[in-house]
């Protein structure tokens, strides 16, 4: 059993190998390079784990080649043999890369984004109203005032 973050196991070694010549094809990735890092091993769980950074370099000059960090997990039976494995990595900066739009995502983070948190955290707790309760409210309260403020949605 291969399970990816959750959202596809795939039951052979065969499929698994598959889908990753497939999408290394579809990306126009043509190298890549493996390293683990943290190793760690708990033998009372049968379960080994590690981060592998997987390096990525393009076959295509138009999109950038890119890092990428994965936390794989596996588990095995008493013969030591592999039984599971589960990846699990984020999913929206994998596909950020595949698009070759991660730096801009980044920029727009940390320039626009970040500003805007930071300014409505100072904000925020100068009101002295800072707990969960409150934080709910604004989740549900802001976007409804921008929805009405834009027309989306009338009284």
């Amino acid at each position: 059993r291969f399970n990816m973050n959750g959202q596809g196991v795939m039951q052979t070694w065969e499929d698994v190998y598959m889908a990753e010549r497939v999408y290394t094809q579809c990306l126009g990735i043509s190298k890549r390079i493996y390293q683990t890092h943290a190793y760690t091993h708990e033998p009372e769980r049968k379960l080994a784990y590690f981060i592998l950074e997987e390096h990525n370099e393009r076959s295509s000059w138009i999109l950038p080649g890119f890092d990428f960090y994965v936390l794989v997990f596996c588990y095995y039976n008493d013969n030591k043999e592999v039984t599971a494995v589960d990846v699990q990595y984020d999913q929206m900066s994998f596909f950020l890369h595949c698009m070759g739009l991660a730096q801009a995502h980044a920029w727009f983070v940390e320039h626009v984004i970040t500003r805007i948190a930071i300014t409505w955290a100072k904000a925020f707790h100068m009101t002295g109203l800072v707990n969960p309760f409150t934080f709910t409210l604004q989740l549900i309260l802001f976007p409804a005032l921008l929805m009405y403020c834009w027309g989306v949605m009338s009284t």
